[in-house]
């Protein structure tokens, strides 16, 4: 058997107004070229200029992964050539990073597994090659973009825990509001670095990387067929190949090149960009503003409120849909209500007209004297859901649609027996049923009928307490 060694360095993209260093504008756009200024063409007698907003977007990044910050920022060339990279150097950060030694604890089959990081830095990103038959394009949209890359220690075991670390890694981006880390659009990717050993072996095995790779299920599928490819390389006798591989569309990696020596980048401190202090003030701003993150949040819930697993894991997820259950626990209501509404209705609903929470109309206070009807057994919960979905459909406050329409529950015992003498007189066949041969289906039907007739109005519980009285009464003659 062999142990897995898993290192991962994911390439975020952050959400600014303007470039990392320079004025071009920083946003998606399919059209080729538009977004580009002289920085990031690498034209002579550049001078390129932090972006504040970057730094301030790094620092919180790493502050909320529990890194040790920089007293001051520093940037370096990372000196190499490629088409891509039109000024032949990348500036990036290799003197001080933003963030080092930080973790990430994720929860992996009900067990949480601490991801620890070698560092965070910042850096700009490169123009994109796109490749024809016989020549490439560039794209200079991308270049020069900020980019936040997170370095793991090898320390990932499985395939299982390096896509739980990069969907928590995901949300964390989206909790904190630096990026909106859509793959599809190429603001996250990771390069996958990946070795085998023996459970003897007091060094790690040879390291095989693939970059570049966006979507977490192709992450999951490079991972298990190289654990497989390179199993079956040791276990013949043969040596893995140090080298860079990439994923097809068949599920398999391919050979790109041998990597037989780490590339000598020549890191010098970037002359044209002094460094800049990080100050107590800086860092005390930006540690108010960072909010309960997702993992918090998920045990929160588990520990606090008794939540299922599956419960906290769909509200912990989101930070808007977590801010908008919080603030209906904060109106004091069931918390067990308020999870079972939020986690159907309200989250349908966002589904079924492809919303986010804060276009909904149903605001948190709404929400919270529903319940509250609820709980004061003047609503069922079936009455109480269509009633949502009729104030969304009105934009019209609940409790007011509940005056207005007379929607209170039914709890009058006297009102609710009349009601249901009344339905078992017009299905005598069913009373029989009951009564002669024991069929106890008559009972479910006699509740459906009375929701029915009572507009889903009459309280289910007591109703059926009642139906089953009468029936019984009846079976015994009225006695």
């Amino acid at each position: 058997m062999y142990k897995v060694v898993i290192g991962l360095e994911v390439h975020c993209q952050l959400k600014t107004n303007s470039k990392n260093f320079s004025p071009a504008p920083n946003e998606f756009t399919e059209a080729h070229n538009i977004n580009v200024a002289a920085v990031d063409l690498g034209l002579p007698g550049i001078l390129p200029i932090a972006n504040k907003e970057a730094v301030k977007k790094a620092l919180f990044t790493s502050m909320a992964l529990h890194c040790d910050l920089p007293d001051e920022i520093i940037f370096d060339r990372k000196n190499y050539y490629y088409p891509d990279l039109p000024k032949g150097y990348q500036i990036t950060q290799n003197t001080k990073p933003v963030g080092v030694n930080g973790y990430l604890d994720v929860i992996v089959n009900g067990k949480v597994k601490r991801v620890t990081l070698h560092d965070v830095h910042l850096e700009e990103d490169t123009a994109s090659l796109e490749h024809y038959p016989k020549y490439s394009l560039i794209d200079y949209n991308r270049s020069g973009t900020p980019l936040l890359e997170i370095v793991t220690n090898p320390c990932i075991e499985s395939a299982d825990e390096a896509v739980a670390y990069l969907e928590d890694l995901r949300d964390l981006f989206l909790f904190l509001g630096v990026s909106e880390a859509k793959s599809n659009y190429g603001q996250m990717r990771c390069d996958v670095n990946i070795s085998l050993m023996k459970d003897t072996d007091t060094e790690l095995g040879t390291k095989v990387e693939m970059k570049n790779i966006n979507a977490f299920n192709n992450v999951r599928a490079a991972i298990e067929y190289e654990i497989k490819r390179q199993t079956e390389v040791l276990e013949s006798g043969g040596k893995v190949i140090q080298e860079t591989r990439r994923i097809a569309e068949d599920g398999k990696t391919y050979s790109m090149r041998e990597k037989v020596d780490a590339v000598d980048y020549k890191y010098f401190i970037e002359p044209n960009i002094p460094s800049t202090p990080v100050t107590k003030e800086l860092l005390d701003e930006l540690k108010e503003s960072l909010p309960e993150l997702k993992g918090d949040r998920y045990l929160k819930y588990i520990d606090k409120y008794n939540m299922s697993e599956y419960d906290a894991g769909v509200l912990s997820k989101q930070r808007d849909v977590s801010d908008y259950f919080e603030e209906v626990l904060e109106s004091g209501v069931d918390t067990t209500l308020a999870v079972n509404f939020v986690t159907t209705a309200i989250l349908s609903t966002l589904n079924k007209l492809e919303i986010n929470i804060s276009e909904l109309f149903i605001t948190p206070k709404m929400l919270s004297e529903v319940i509250k009807l609820v709980s004061d057994n003047k609503l069922s919960m079936d009455a109480a859901k269509k009633l949502l979905y009729e104030a969304i459909d009105k934009k019209t406050d609940p409790v007011e649609l509940v005056k207005k329409e007379g929607l209170s529950q039914i709890n009058d015992e006297d009102k609710l027996l009349e009601l249901i003498t009344g339905i078992m007189d017009e299905n005598q066949e069913v009373v029989r049923q009951y009564v002669e041969d024991g069929n106890m289906s008559a009972v479910n039907f006699f509740v459906g009928q009375t929701m029915k007739k009572s507009n889903r109005q009459a309280n289910p519980n007591i109703s059926r307490e009642i139906i089953s009285k009468e029936l019984e009464r009846r079976k015994n003659n009225g006695k």
